[in-house]
C-alpha cells in the first residue's frame, strides 16, 4: 500500500473530507458530538469553514492514501483576544480501513508542530469520549493530560449517555 501523506485541507478535497466525516459519524456515533443524520444533509459548501483562515479554523489536516481522504484533524482558535493563546483540536478521525497504521499519530504530530510554530499559542485542548482508551492513549503519549470531565456530554438515540474527558497540552508558559 502507498505511503499516507499529511497535508492541509483545500477546496478540491472538501468532497472527500465530507465523505469521510459522514462515514465516521455514522459508524462511530459515540465518538462525536455531531450526529450523522444532521451532518449528512449539510451542503458541501458549509465545509469551507474548515479551510485555513475561515472563521475559527486555524487549519484542517488531511491524511491521504493515493489521493483518498482517510483521516482528518481540525484545529480551531477563538478570535476573542483574552483566549487567543488557546487552540482546540476537534474532529480527529481515521477511516476504519486505515486504523492501526499510525495515521492518527501522524495527524496529531503534524498539528502540534504547526501549533508550536505559533508563538502566541500557549496551550491546546481537546475532548475525547470517556472510555475511548485508544484515543486517550494517543493523546497522553503526545503529552496531553486530563484536566476534567464533562458528564452527560453526549446523549445517543439508543439512550446511552456518555461523558467527555477534557485534555490539555501546554505548548509554552
Amino acid at each position: 500500500m502507498a505511503e499516507v501523506h499529511i497535508r492541509p485541507l483545500t477546496e478540491p478535497a472538501l468532497l472527500g473530507y465530507k465523505a469521510l466525516r459522514d462515514a465516521m459519524l455514522a459508524s462511530h456515533p459515540e465518538a462525536f458530538t455531531s450526529d450523522a443524520d444532521t451532518e449528512r444533509l449539510r451542503d458541501i459548501a458549509s465545509y469551507r469553514s474548515r479551510l485555513a483562515g475561515n472563521g475559527l479554523t486555524l487549519f484542517t489536516l488531511l491524511a491521504l492514501d493515493e489521493g483518498r481522504v482517510v483521516g482528518a484533524l481540525t484545529c480551531e482558535r477563538e478570535p476573542r483576544r483574552k483566549v487567543q493563546h488557546i487552540a482546540h483540536l476537534v474532529g480527529m478521525m481515521v477511516a476504519d480501513t486505515h486504523r492501526g497504521r499510525g495515521i492518527g499519530r501522524a495527524l496529531l504530530q503534524a498539528a502540534l508542530e504547526r501549533l508550536r510554530a505559533l508563538p502566541a499559542l500557549a496551550q491546546v485542548t481537546l475532548s475525547v469520549t470517556a472510555g475511548n482508551r485508544a484515543a486517550t492513549g494517543l493523546y497522553e503519549s503526545a503529552g496531553f493530560t486530563r484536566y476534567g470531565s464533562l458528564p452527560d456530554a453526549i446523549r445517543l438515540p439508543d439512550g446511552r449517555r456518555l461523558d467527555k474527558d477534557l485534555m490539555l497540552l501546554r505548548l509554552q508558559g
